[in-house]
């Protein structure tokens, strides 16, 4: 046996197409199955796709790196549970592409915080975080109360979500563009934030 792995770490070649196999194996094993599970592939009960200007606020959301400090995924711990709520489901992300889960908390996790706080608190927050939460070292996103929503491109994304599978009928398509017409970006980001994570009852 001895002879056996000498000789495989020292033909390099051998050695990586070992390693891909191996690791390709594995990976086979452990992601198959899950596309199986019906809790991993289905949407949760009362799950309902973004509208668009909740996608639009998703995409904000994303432009301006908000999960580079929040995650969007509740462990199933009780020092999680007790502070967020119920745990993540997978059945939750099923319409987002790509999801936000992360792991990075430099502020608290986002995937319960709709319904949590009202349209005018995430407003102020926004605008100057330290206005309702003193000790925030968030930035301000002043410049998203100024700024319209662009909605030239949006009739694309839902045709392309809807390509990923996302439940997205003509009649919602074709009436996106009037839906985001003079809102602004941070109208479609609160409009996001207040929506995450409502489709599962949780304990406030």
């Amino acid at each position: 046996m001895a002879l056996t792995h000498d000789k495989i770490e020292r033909n390099a070649g051998l050695l990586v197409v070992l390693i891909i196999l191996l690791v390709s194996v594995g990976g086979l094993v452990q992601i198959v199955p899950l596309f199986f599970m019906h809790s991993t592939t289905e949407p949760v009960a009362g799950l309902k796709p973004y509208t668009p200007l909740q996608l639009a606020g998703r995409d904000i959301y994303v432009r301006e790196g908000c999960y580079v400090c929040h995650s969007q995924m509740i462990r199933p711990f009780r020092a999680e549970t007790e502070r967020y709520g119920h745990y993540s489901l997978a059945g939750e992300f099923v319409y987002d592409h790509p999801f936000q889960w992360g792991s990075k908390r430099t502020g608290p996790d986002l995937a319960r915080v709709g319904g949590r706080y009202s349209d005018e608190w995430h407003r102020l927050h926004l605008m100057n975080p330290r206005d309702v939460v003193p000790t925030s070292i968030m930035p301000g996103y002043p410049w998203l109360a100024q700024n319209t929503v662009d909605n030239s491109d949006i009739e694309r994304k839902l045709r392309v979500m809807r390509l990923l599978g996302v439940p997205y009928d003509d009649k919602t398509i074709a009436g996106a563009r009037d839906e985001l017409r003079g809102k602004t970006e941070m109208d479609a980001l609160i409009a996001y934030l207040q929506v995450l994570g409502t489709a599962v009852k949780t304990r406030r």
